[in-house]
């Protein structure tokens, strides 16, 4: 793993923003990926995130948090918010910016105990694939104390894909997925490129996927991109 996005947000941190990054997915092109999108505050997240980090209550672990920016508003709350993320230079830059806790590690390799877990900028894409929810839901349902909550967003990409005369959707689905959600992400910088799967979700997959790791799902809010937040909880 090249830690490329990572790398370039820690670039960006120390104010070395000369270069673009760049990203494409196997089913869309190129296009420029602005790094201050990572940076923003609170006023600057759209709705959804905005309400997931309203609920948010008492221990908080942040997964996938990048930058840190989700952490900062919960630690200016006076929270407990832990940041986890795989990639060292992100957990730098949550470092940098003031984040007080800070693990980086493989939330499938990390322990303890948390009243809330966020999974928030269509945070249950680092399942990578549909077949390995189940190994995800799993390990976050050993996360959670017995009351905790899961508030995570995705996004149906159905609308990505052109519709025929009748208005259904013509999916073509690559080689090397299951699903029509499982992209692979490529991210161009200073030469170099890293890519790596990502799982988006449309709701009643993911409904289902709990139901099946004995979790409860709510949709708690839609937005207006096909994107939504759910809430989960342990149900056996």
């Amino acid at each position: 793993m090249l830690d490329l996005l990572g790398n370039a947000l820690l670039d960006y941190q120390k104010g070395d923003r000369l270069e673009d990054v760049y990203v494409e997915t196997n089913i869309s092109e190129k296009e420029i990926l602005f790094r201050s999108h990572f940076f923003r505050t609170f006023p600057q997240m759209i709705p959804l995130e905005q309400s997931a980090l309203t609920m948010a209550k008492g221990r908080i672990l942040d997964v996938g948090a990048g930058t840190g920016s989700h952490v900062l508003y919960l630690q200016e709350k006076g929270l407990d918010v832990v940041a986890l993320d795989v990639s060292p230079s992100a957990i730098e830059v949550c470092k940098c910016r003031g984040v007080k806790q800070t693990v980086c590690a493989d939330v499938l390799e990390y322990n303890g105990k948390f009243d809330t877990i966020l999974m928030l900028m269509n945070g249950i894409g680092i399942c990578q694939k549909l077949a390995k929810i189940d190994i995800y839901l799993q390990k976050l349902k050993s996360l959670l104390t017995p009351m905790g909550q899961i508030l995570a967003t995705s996004t149906d990409i159905i609308y990505m894909f052109d519709q025929d005369e009748d208005g259904g959707y013509i999916v073509p689905i690559a080689e090397d997925a299951d699903y029509y959600g499982e992209l692979t992400y490529t991210i161009s910088y200073k030469g170099k490129k890293d890519s790596f799967p990502w799982l988006f979700l449309d709701y009643n997959t993911f409904q289902n996927a709990a139901y099946h790791n004995g979790l409860s799902c709510e949709l708690l809010e839609e937005g207006d991109a096909f994107n939504y937040l759910a809430k989960l909880q342990i149900d056996d």
